[in-house]
């Protein structure tokens, strides 16, 4: 099972929360809902600046400790090189996985239809 490792900040980029989750969308999605859950009004957390896919959960969790660790000059050594403006990932996300939504099937064709003549 898929894990992510994340770091998401406030618009004045003041704090860096790592996290980690197996749904990503579905957290961010947390985080708005509940944008003062950790935080006063002035330091929401709702911008995406980077993430990790892992693929063993064993593997997230060291991860996962490794990054919680880090100073904030280590995590922005992180972020820097993969999202140099620090722009949120989010939209990205959203709409990746909006292609991965199975297309609908087109209507059959009705046999009460009309033959166009000319």
């Amino acid at each position: 099972m898929k894990r992510f490792i994340y770091i998401i900040t406030d618009r004045n980029r003041n704090n860096l929360h790592v996290g980690l989750c197996s749904d990503l969308l579905k957290t961010l999605d947390f985080y708005r809902q509940m944008p003062t859950l950790f935080f006063d009004n002035s330091k929401q957390l709702n911008r995406l600046v980077y993430f990790e896919e892992i693929n063993t959960e064993e593997q997230a969790m060291e991860r996962f400790k490794t990054v919680s660790t880090f100073t904030r000059p280590q995590k922005e050594k992180m972020i820097r090189p993969v999202n140099p403006d620090w722009v949120d990932l989010t939209i990205g996300l959203s709409y990746e996985s909006g292609i991965r939504v199975r297309p609908q099937l087109r209507p059959s064709i009705s046999s009460n239809r009309k033959a166009l003549t000319f």
